[in-house]
């Protein structure tokens, strides 16, 4: 079945007034917002997609790139020689990259030349260490969505009416802005797209901002989401189809097309709903020092494979469980003792098949906790 590949192709060459601007469309941009422009982009330069694509030819080694990234550098350049995309104009690139506040903040606007600007926010991608940045939000405001709030305050500066659209993490920053800006920047907003982004902390799901904006939010999450379902999640959301297996669902370049629009289903699977409920259940029991605690751990834990790839965990699986196996038992015994406790809260949702496929790291600690006396807590 199509992706947003096939689709980019089959409409490349449809104006806007023949078919207006779509979720489809939106979620084109946040892909090609995946592309490096690191260096020849970001310093206030503006230039059309096509241009763009020249750009990236000359500056970005093909076969550098990792897989995740290759699928967005070919749709980039499909897209530079369709008529629908290639003038679209890319400005304002920014990637900033903090390791000290643990913030990775890329976003991009496209001006689709009708008086319409798209803003485009960077995801996570397939790397370790982006995950970590989406697992903060479990516990804490992060950095990169304040960095959004003031990226659209700026852009609306232009005038322009705005969408605003991510995937991932994106997804996350694009709905959290749109809430957050001042109500005369709200006014701006036409549509807000997500893309299997984590939800809202409470607060910001209750808050007014959001509710004055909630009616102009799609989100769209594959069949068996997780990463979309994290948090509290808007109410509405559409499924949808995907071609992968399990957190691999998370790549909107596997999600299906058909007749112009996503190939929808009417509720999760199985497993998406299982994963749903668990981790619902699961994080509403545990306090925020202690999801701090947990995602901190999980990280150093999954970090002692030395993948730099969700998929690496997974193609050499026997290696990465033996290098955090050896992590686990360097653990500072109290730390360890807490983080049983919250897995042990996991497991006993009914999840664990699931939970042992998604998160690796934590699989493994669970298989560890049976060694440990029931009074261990």
């Amino acid at each position: 079945m199509p992706t947003i590949l096939d689709h980019a192709e089959l409409v490349g060459n449809v104006s806007l007034t023949r078919r207006p601007f779509d979720a489809l469309d939106s979620l084109i941009l946040t892909q090609i917002v995946y592309m490096p422009m690191e260096g020849w982009m970001d310093h206030g330069e503006r230039c059309t997609i096509a241009q763009a694509w020249t750009g990236l030819r000359k500056h970005c080694d093909y076969e550098t790139l990792d897989v995740f990234q290759k699928k967005r550098y070919r749709l980039t350049e499909a897209c530079a020689g369709l008529s629908r995309y290639a003038q679209w104009i890319v400005g304002d690139y920014v990637n900033q990259i903090d390791a000290q506040r643990e913030m990775q903040f890329c976003a991009a606007t496209f001006d689709l030349l009708n008086g319409t600007s798209h803003i485009s926010f960077r995801g996570t991608d397939l790397t370790i260490a982006g995950w970590k940045e989406d697992l903060n939000l479990s516990f804490m405001i992060v950095p990169a969505q304040l960095e959004a709030v003031r990226y659209v305050e700026r852009a609306a500066m232009s005038g322009h009416q705005l969408m605003l659209g991510g995937h991932s993490k994106g997804g996350n920053l694009a709905v959290y802005a749109s809430a957050t800006v001042s109500v005369d920047v709200q006014e701006q907003i036409a549509q807000v797209y997500s893309f299997d982004g984590p939800g809202l902390d409470e607060e910001t799901l209750g808050s007014d901002g959001y509710h004055r904006v909630t009616d102009r939010i799609e989100s769209y999450i594959p069949q068996s989401s997780v990463v979309g379902m994290l948090l509290y999640y808007h109410p509405v959301y559409t499924v949808v189809r995907a071609s992968a297996l399990g957190i691999l669902q998370h790549d909107a370049m596997t999600w299906q097309i058909e007749d112009g629009k996503f190939d929808t289903l009417d509720d999760l699977d199985m497993s998406g709903k299982i994963t749903d409920e668990a981790l619902h259940a699961w994080l509403g029991g545990i306090k925020m020092d202690e999801r701090k605690l947990l995602v901190d751990t999980l990280y150093d834990v999954v970090g002692a494979a030395q993948s730099e790839l969700v998929t690496d965990l997974v193609e050499d699986w026997l290696d990465s469980a033996s290098k955090m196996l050896e992590a686990i038992r360097g653990i500072d015994p109290e730390v360890k003792r807490k983080v049983r406790k919250m897995i042990r809260s996991l497991f006993s949702t009914g999840a664990s098949e699931v939970v042992r496929m998604i998160l690796p790291g934590i699989a493994e600690i669970g298989r560890t906790e049976k060694t440990v006396p029931a009074d261990d807590e």
